[in-house]
């Protein structure tokens, strides 16, 4: 929901400077009997080349966010509560089932922390902004059992590097 509004408002924005610019720039009188420069010709193709281009290639790229959309609860998500602390993750639940939603509650005591999920292959799942006074919730279903980490993806002081924990997803029992 948020991220469309700033869309909307990011698309408007820029069409607000574009009309001024265009007003701007059909307006602006030239001095008679001396046309533009060479050089004023080639600046103003460049400028409406690399114009026409941004656009598409910002709109493709709004399409590529890296990030999974929101996961519904369906009502029975498993929740797990995350606090961060310099330099660690408290968690209310280590071993976690597959299949079904795991609503993260994530909070920090401190400071910033960035919570990533990492996979068995260390690759990046997903991931939220642990925040003092404030509490994230990031829903995730796994679909595959086996040892997971968080690492912190915000620096937080001197040993930001050792803030990390592990917890295992497994098969539910007679799955």
């Amino acid at each position: 929901m948020y991220q469309s509004f700033a869309l909307t408002i990011t698309l408007l924005g820029i069409s607000l400077i574009l009309v001024v610019f265009l007003y701007f720039a059909s307006s602006a009188r030239e001095v008679r009997g001396a046309g533009p420069s060479r050089a004023a010709r080639w600046r103003n193709g460049i400028f409406w080349v690399m114009l026409l281009a941004f656009i598409p290639i910002t709109l493709y790229s709004l399409t590529l966010v890296p990030f999974p959309a929101s996961v519904p609860t369906g009502g029975n998500a498993v929740v797990v509560d995350v606090v961060g602390r310099q330099w660690t993750w408290d968690m209310s639940q280590d071993q976690l089932p597959v299949g079904r939603t795991i609503e993260f509650h994530v909070r920090a005591s401190d400071v910033n922390h960035g919570f990533a999920i990492y996979g068995p292959e260390m690759q990046v799942i997903t991931q939220t902004q642990a925040m003092p006074g404030y509490t994230n919730v990031l829903r995730h279903t796994f679909t595959e059992p086996g040892t997971y980490q968080i690492l912190c993806l915000e620096y937080c002081g001197l040993a930001h590097h050792a803030m990390k924990t592990t917890f295992t997803v497994v098969a539910a029992a007679g799955a």
